[in-house]
């Protein structure tokens, strides 16, 4: 087999890195997010084909055969993954990422004489075991196969405490002997740590221990490159472990908290987490033609879309109504939290897929000082990120959260299922303000009479 010239494998890995690069850039708006994803997949292809043809490869049967068979299990299932499970799925690749990278690390040590390339093989196996274990806890409190509580038990961090010393005590002797058993033990400690790390963590921030472990995955592909002496490995590793930090505490910064904050607040008890609690206070409950006189005889409608519009899958109703609104000569906007739904840009993807204008989706920044000029704030499955408690109770867990100014709004609408409270688990106060009302059901079924009862007036 003629191999392909190093000068042109070179070439050929710069144009995929540059390719990741684009790739970065174009996820970062939703009016570019597709193309930037085909151009991260274009470049990812450019360097498994490259990889095939610039090494001599043995296996290339078994290994053709694992790419058949990881491809018809993950092609289908990304294309009727719900909206609303996107998190569990990017849980689920971090997940794989990182134990392959670990894998790798450990199928590389019997080859490694070098001191250094050791160090990379120990980092990789403990941050990738790390990252594989830590995911699939996320995977389940997501999927609610587990409470999504903070789970914590008395010893917790000494046991975690334990737990890391032994890792690095055992990274150190793999290091200078390099013994397959220690390693194997190395493995096991960061599979325990990853669980331990991402069990205390509750609620809404689940999907930023996501995004941290994402960076942790890039990492340990990186120093995978380097086990490896793949160049392009080191790139795509950086570049997913920066970008995902940047993500992390960006998230971290619109929940009002810190990163080392969400991963053990449970210990102090401030971590977000999940509840059943219902008030008893009464609120002021609305049918569909109430709603829709306020939003049809309005100048300007704010809609603050939420994870219940997402579960609902009322998107589509949600953008008839808008047009419908608009036809009457009424202003409307859609008001975007950063961390409304599940992830960083979870309800513009939800509204891009209905066919919403992107000059329709304001930003937080940009729409809070217009809910004053605001008629009707309509509120669709949103809860935590519009609740006044981030602002003034300092003992909530969301204090310190920038939120969603509704309460602004001369009129308040929320569409809830049912009075539970968000993911923090805390009563929203708004809802029993003079100017609330609640139109109770499931968000698409009640955008549709609310829609129908407009088109009637």
């Amino acid at each position: 087999m003629i191999l392909l010239d190093p000068v042109w494998t070179s070439l050929l890995y710069l144009i995929a890195a540059v390719f990741f690069i684009l790739a970065l850039r174009g996820l970062s708006s939703p009016r570019t997010a597709r193309r930037g994803n085909l151009i991260g997949a274009a470049g990812a292809l450019i360097a498994v084909v490259t990889v095939f043809l610039s090494s001599r490869l043995d296996n290339i049967p078994w290994i053709l055969a694992a790419i058949v068979v990881g491809s018809a299990i993950a092609a289908p299932v990304a294309r009727r993954v719900r909206m609303t499970q996107m998190p569990q799925l990017v849980a689920l690749f971090n997940g794989v990422g990182g134990g392959a990278a670990a894998l790798v690390a450990l199928l590389e040590l019997s080859h490694a004489d070098d001191p250094w390339v050791r160090l990379a093989i120990v980092f990789t196996l403990l941050v990738g075991a790390v990252s594989f274990a830590g995911s699939g806890v996320t995977f389940a409190k997501l999927q609610e196969l587990m409470t999504t509580r903070p789970v914590v038990f008395p010893g917790l961090p000494v046991v975690m405490g334990a737990v890391l010393l032994a890792a690095v005590a055992a990274a150190g002797v793999v290091i200078f002997t390099g013994s397959l058993p220690l390693a194997v033990l190395l493995l096991a400690l960061g599979l325990a740590a990853g669980v331990l790390l991402v069990l205390p963590v509750g609620g809404a921030d689940v999907p930023i221990v996501i995004s941290l472990l994402n960076a942790f995955t890039g990492l340990a592909v990186a120093a995978s490159g380097v086990v490896l002496g793949n160049v392009l490995l080191v790139v795509a590793g950086t570049l997913v472990g920066a970008s995902g930090t940047i993500l992390t505490r960006a998230m971290a910064a619109a929940m009002g908290r810190s990163v080392t904050g969400i991963l053990f607040g449970a210990f102090k008890g401030s971590s977000t987490a999940g509840s059943t609690a219902v008030s008893e206070r009464p609120v002021r409950s609305s049918s569909a033609e109430d709603v829709a006189v306020l939003l049809g005889y309005a100048q300007r409608v704010i809609i603050v879309p939420g994870y219940g519009l997402a579960v609902a899958q009322g998107q589509h109703t949600a953008a008839e109504l808008a047009q419908a609104l608009e036809a009457r000569g009424i202003e409307v906007d859609f008001a975007i939290h950063p961390v409304a739904g599940r992830m960083p840009g979870h309800m513009n993807v939800l509204l891009a897929e209905a066919n919403v204008p992107y000059e329709s989706l304001k930003e937080m920044g940009e729409i809070n000082p217009e809910f004053k000029t605001a008629d009707v704030a309509l509120v669709v499955g949103a809860n935590d990120v519009v609740n006044p408690a981030a602002k003034t109770s300092s003992g909530s867990p969301i204090y310190g959260m920038p939120i969603l100014e509704v309460a602004e709004a001369r009129q308040v609408v929320f569409l809830k299922r049912s009075m539970r409270p968000g993911f923090a688990g805390i009563e929203n106060d708004l809802l029993y303000e003079p100017q609330t009302s609640l139109l109770f059901g499931d968000a698409k079924d009640s955008l549709a009479q609310v829609l129908g009862a407009v088109k009637a007036l």
